[in-house]
């Protein structure tokens, strides 16, 4: 089980370092004012996404899958996991608006301005923060 729970915190680590890249680098391709530079941008963004942010959040999920099954009965019932896999959701449909994002940049379609992209930044903090005081306090 620790095993299985090391590699679920390294996803974790791994998929939230994406996740905070990921939108910054939105911020810089907004911002961008040459071809060779928003076509750099298409490419770092692409490769963070696929390489990285979605292996990432698939190993999460089936890590984090493994270690519910260790004790389905426990979990079913605690409130604090309820909430935290509201959150785990809401940070999946991030996940997944990033990725159209990315799909729309390199289809230069985006019409959102780096200000948007700042904000737009700051959302996985709040899960993150969230995540971890259910997990580690178990406040319900």
């Amino acid at each position: 089980m620790l095993w299985v729970k090391a590699f679920h915190l390294m996803a974790i680590v791994t998929w939230f370092a994406a996740l905070f890249y990921l939108p910054r680098l939105f911020v810089y391709h907004v911002e961008a004012t040459d071809q060779i530079s928003r076509d750099r941008f298409c490419t770092m963004e692409r490769r963070l996404y696929r390489g990285i942010a979605l292996p990432s959040m698939i190993a999460v999920i089936v890590f984090g899958v493994w270690l519910f099954t260790y004790n389905p009965s426990y979990y079913h019932t605690a409130g604090w996991m309820h909430a935290k896999l509201t959150f785990v959701l809401l940070l999946i449909g991030y996940h997944h608006v990033c990725g159209a994002y990315v799909r729309k940049f390199a289809a230069g379609t985006v019409t959102r301005s780096s200000r948007f992209f700042r904000i737009f930044n700051e959302l996985p903090v709040l899960a993150l923060v969230a995540i971890i005081i259910l997990a580690v306090v178990k406040p319900f």
